[in-house]
């Protein structure tokens, strides 16, 4: 009976519990000294087992994807735009208005919230809240497209000591990304057209994407946990940008399900813009601004998983309302 309670437990709060053990998985290995020589070993390891879990979770995902559903939507343009004009907003604040460096990292944390693309995982949660996972593939694709051509050019000005050139920007942020998101689309596909009986026993599991997205998660979240504990910032400027990317967070969230509602497609529209690929946004606060705006980003794994659990749960408690 307690096994199974437990077992429940774990099934109804996947995201909460993945970033409570990431993040008490990074202290275990931060603090307890036997367990030192392990970490060049958990380390080789994440940086292996992180692309595996996103491809196979994303495998899962679209063998219930019609490629027929792949296409671009009105409501795609609007989140686009608002994408674009919000960037272009804080650069050309942070070009004109002088202000405190430390100040300025709160502002370049939001921006970089603001313009990162729509995380590859996405497509996981949204399936599981009943939205369109075509919808969101395709927003997905324009999203990074869009983040490849904006961040090389807007970034330099508003940090002009960048030395990365467009181009080299360009390719990287596109190989950091497409990799992942077109290669399980890719194979998904192919399994469908030549090896049927293997897409439909993949396609009865595809449940199981959303488990693997909470490995991931645990992952991801004490990887965050690390730089946030590394970071030599002071305290309050830390707090101060990770306000921004809450801030950044809960408008996305808002706006994306106004939008996309407004279009019958107020779940896909809510976590396209929302959810975030915030691994390739702290590499391009990384390569472009100074490196403590990253903390925006990086603070953005939890309110964005925050707020994802409680869409899970409100559809969970709305599921079984119905049934009773």
């Amino acid at each position: 009976m307690l096994a199974n309670a437990l077992i429940r437990f774990v099934k109804d709060w996947t995201l909460p519990v993945a970033m409570m053990l990431g993040t008490l998985g990074y202290f275990v290995f931060a603090e307890v000294t036997v367990l030192s020589p392990l970490k060049p070993f958990v380390n080789a390891s994440v940086a292996v087992l992180t692309p595996l879990l996103i491809f196979a979770q994303l495998l899962l995902t679209f063998c219930k994807v019609d490629v027929a559903d792949l296409k671009p939507k009105a409501w795609h343009a609007w989140l686009l735009l608002f994408q674009i004009v919000s960037c272009l907003s804080l650069s050309a604040l942070l070009v004109v208005c002088p202000m405190d460096e430390l100040y300025r990292e709160v502002f370049e944390g939001a921006m970089v919230c603001l313009i990162c693309p729509t995380a590859t995982a996405a497509a996981v949660i949204t399936g599981k809240l009943g939205g369109s996972a075509a919808s969101l593939t395709t927003y997905t694709l324009l999203s990074n497209l869009l983040a490849a051509v904006v961040v090389p050019l807007v970034f330099p000005l508003v940090e002009p000591h960048s030395d990365v050139t467009f181009w080299l920007a360009f390719l990287k942020i596109l190989s950091k990304v497409f990799p992942l998101l077109l290669c399980p689309f890719l194979l998904a596909w192919a399994l469908r057209l030549w090896m049927p009986a293997v897409h439909r026993w993949l396609l009865a599991r595809h449940n199981a994407a959303f488990y693997l997205w909470g490995v991931a998660l645990a992952i991801v979240s004490g990887q965050t946990v690390r730089s946030l504990v590394n970071s030599t910032a002071p305290a309050y400027v830390e707090w101060l940008i990770a306000l921004a990317g809450l801030v950044a967070c809960c408008v996305q969230f808002y706006l994306g399900k106004r939008i996309g509602g407004h279009y019958g497609e107020r779940i896909s529209g809510g976590q396209a813009l929302g959810q975030k690929n915030t691994v390739l946004a702290i590499w391009m606060a990384y390569t472009y601004l100074n490196p403590l705006s990253s903390v925006g980003p990086g603070s953005y794994v939890l309110w964005q998983n925050i707020i994802n659990s409680y869409q899970l749960w409100k559809k969970r408690k709305t599921d079984l309302s119905k049934e009773v």
